[in-house]
């Protein structure tokens, strides 16, 4: 469509300037030797300076009224340009919607105003302007171009609602695939997390337990993490703090292959906190007798079944001195300094309340202790099995091995010039790693 901009409906710099065009072709004419003698007897006459230099009053009146029918002409012509190029922008805007009526009006308005022009023309060439009332026309044809100057903002109005209407159109589309996804995503979710649930089946009994069941549950419970560090990470961004400073706090001496790896860093400080003590019952060192340890396997087994369907929240509220609320309470407290709490959420109000055992519904206590559900179930898990789970880690700096090792960072078996690296160094391990009798789960490590 025709770009319409917003121009100022004077036009007196361009009367001018066309009107002295005009005026120098209507004197470039021959001149007869008689005109020639009359020049030089004016100039004779206007070289005398006993005679006046001024013109005759008739002809200066007839002067202006020549520069009035020039600028009325003018007039006409900027008049008859801007409704052209009103019918043009009609003309495409009723192209799409199709509208034939609207076209051929436009047709019809373009063709005549043509017409109009080509008569101006050759009334300009045989000198043949209209000179009744130039005043008037002048008028008139001015009102003609600001009705077609609003007709052409009109149809651009008309244009602009109708991509604005396509684009609420497109944005409610939009609204309703991603409301689908949403559903999709809790859909799938609650899949996951169902699997997740009856990864050890409600009526096993505690013979029945295998190392696949704790392999599954081992899965939620690293999810869930992750999803705690991409909180906790959000958190931090949104606070302001220096992620690339702080992941080398953590695991100082590292270079990252990509930018978004260093998120491993903080997932591998989580598990160092979180999964410390897990050998021992309740996560805490204590003696025990033979008949105490005897008798764990079904005690723990059947925390793990009273707690692995009940909400984390919910188990805190109903018993805020069980074994559970104390691993939750310790672990926040060691996990979450209180500086990075305050920067996190500028006041220290969650840590009050966990100490004080009222746990406050904020989101991101929430993600915390869903984790801690998983780590503690896992835990309880560990401890049914006969042998019981045992936990490992990789030092830093060891050989990588297939048996006991998965990679996090498959670049380092690529060397720089492209041919595969033998037996790259474990820069630090993310997810420890367990053993069920001869079963060895790998834990995940990142690699220089």
């Amino acid at each position: 469509m025709v770009s319409v901009e917003a121009i100022t409906p004077s036009k007196s710099r361009w009367v001018r300037t066309l009107s002295k065009i005009l005026h120098i072709g209507d004197v470039t004419v021959k001149c007869s030797d008689d005109q020639i003698q009359k020049t030089t007897s004016d100039e004779k006459i206007s070289n005398d300076p006993n005679k006046s230099t001024q013109l005759p009053s008739g002809d200066k009146d007839e002067e202006i009224h020549d520069r009035a029918v020039k600028e009325a002409f003018l007039s006409k012509l900027f008049a008859s340009l801007s409704t052209i190029k009103a019918a043009y922008a009609q003309l495409q805007f009723a192209q799409s919607p199709y509208d034939a009526d609207g076209i051929q009006s436009a047709d019809q308005i373009i063709v005549s105003e043509l017409k109009n022009l080509s008569e101006l023309k050759q009334c300009y060439l045989k000198n043949q302007l209209d000179d009744t009332s130039p005043e008037d026309t002048q008028i008139l044809a001015e009102i003609q171009e600001q009705k077609s100057l609003l007709r052409t903002y009109e149809i651009m109005s008309k244009k602009l609602d109708c991509q604005l209407k396509l684009k609420d159109s497109e944005i409610t589309f939009l609204k309703e695939k991603l409301a689908e996804a949403n559903r999709d995503n809790k859909s799938l979710e609650k899949r996951l997390n169902s699997t997740g649930q009856l990864a050890v089946p409600d009526n096993i009994p505690l013979s029945g337990l295998s190392p696949s069941h704790y392999i599954a549950y081992l899965g939620q419970c690293i999810k869930a993490v992750r999803s705690f560090v991409r909180l906790l990470i959000r958190e931090m961004e949104s606070a302001g703090w220096d992620l690339d400073a702080a992941a080398s706090l953590i695991e100082p001496g590292v270079s990252f292959w990509k930018p978004n790896h260093k998120c491993f860093a903080f997932e591998s400080f989580v598990c160092k906190e979180m999964f410390d003590g897990f050998n021992y019952p309740n996560f805490s060192i204590k003696q025990e007798s033979l008949s105490e340890k005897n008798k764990r396997r079904q005690l723990f087994f059947d925390k793990f079944m009273e707690l692995k369907s009940v909400r984390p929240a919910d188990y805190l509220t109903w018993k805020p001195k069980s074994a559970f609320a104390t691993f939750c309470r310790t672990k926040y407290l060691q996990l979450i300094h209180p500086k990075m709490e305050a920067s996190l959420s500028g006041n220290l109000d969650q840590r009050k309340s966990v100490n004080s055992g009222e746990y406050l519904e904020a989101p991101f206590f929430l993600s915390f202790a869903a984790m801690a559900k998983h780590i503690w179930l896992l835990h309880c898990l560990a401890l049914s099995f006969d042998p019981e789970v045992s936990i490992f880690r990789v030092t830093k700096k060891s050989r990588f091995s297939e048996v006991y090792m998965e990679s996090l960072s498959d670049e380092a078996f690529l060397s720089s010039d492209g041919t595969l690296e033998n037996n790259p160094l474990v820069a630090f391990t993310v997810v420890p790693g367990f053993k069920i009798g001869k079963t060895v789960i790998q834990c995940q490590v990142y690699l220089h």
